[in-house]
């Protein structure tokens, strides 16, 4: 049957991610919460508000940002990292004074050759790949026909989604651009495919790099794609377990 299987948000973008069993979405705007603050490095040239990722650490350039879990508290806006090389941090990103514990622990994750964390920004929105507001949506089946094409379990962190769903068939998706698909109680409409870099190589339980998932989807699907970006068109509520419905 047709459901969704998970939602996912990422508090600061490339540092953490947090399963929730249901979220409310509102029109024209990202998943709440998700990539709400992102990590500025020494090089950023920041514009106001929304800056391209290359502005600002990740996982395509320190894989070992890819081992760290999160869990945001809404009420107080701190933010819990752990991470199996560095334990667990409590802070809050908007916190000027907790800024330099911040640093102090994510610095061994980041590659001294490359520029730094250096501040935590925020842009009014989502700091999402995209230059809109976007939600991105996934399909296990897709993961699925790429894990068998590359002999191993794919997990679906490696790709930092928003929303997984089954019952489609593999890269169906792509061919829902321009068409709206209806989650509980909103509606999202498919804008583009998501072109991926290498963050998608790294293991996020280790942190290591240790699939050529790039390499895997040009030779097996002729792109180097996967799962698409959506905007809210009607908001509301979508929960684990509901069923979707293109329109």
């Amino acid at each position: 049957m047709n459901r969704l299987t998970r939602i996912t948000r990422h508090p600061i973008k490339g540092h953490g991610r947090e399963d929730l069993a249901s979220v409310s979405l509102s029109p024209g705007a990202c998943l709440p919460w998700d990539r709400h603050w992102a990590v500025a490095h020494a090089a950023a040239k920041l514009q106001e508000g929304w800056s391209a990722c290359v502005n600002f650490a990740r996982g395509a350039k320190a894989p070992a940002l890819m081992a760290v879990t999160s869990e945001l508290d809404e009420a107080t806006g701190q933010v819990t990292l752990t991470h199996p090389d560095r334990g667990t941090l409590a802070f809050r990103p908007d916190a000027a004074e907790d800024l330099s514990r911040f640093l102090e622990w994510v610095a061994p994750l980041n590659p001294p050759d490359r520029a730094q964390p250096g501040r935590i920004v925020t842009a009014g929105r989502g700091m999402t790949d995209s230059d809109f507001p976007s939600v991105s949506i996934l399909s296990e089946a897709s993961l699925q026909a790429l894990s068998d094409k590359m002999g191993v379990a794919l997990s679906p962190a490696r790709f930092r989604g928003n929303l997984w769903i089954k019952g489609a068939e593999p890269f169906a998706e792509f061919s829902w651009i321009g068409r709206e698909i209806r989650i509980g109680t909103a509606t999202l409409r498919i804008e583009e495919r998501i072109t991926r870099c290498l963050a998608t190589t790294v293991n996020p339980e280790t942190g290591a790099r240790d699939a050529d998932t790039l390499k895997a989807l040009e030779a097996g699907f002729g792109h180097q794609d996967f799962g698409v970006y959506a905007t809210v068109v009607t908001g509301g509520r979508v929960a684990v377990g509901e069923e979707w419905v293109l329109t």
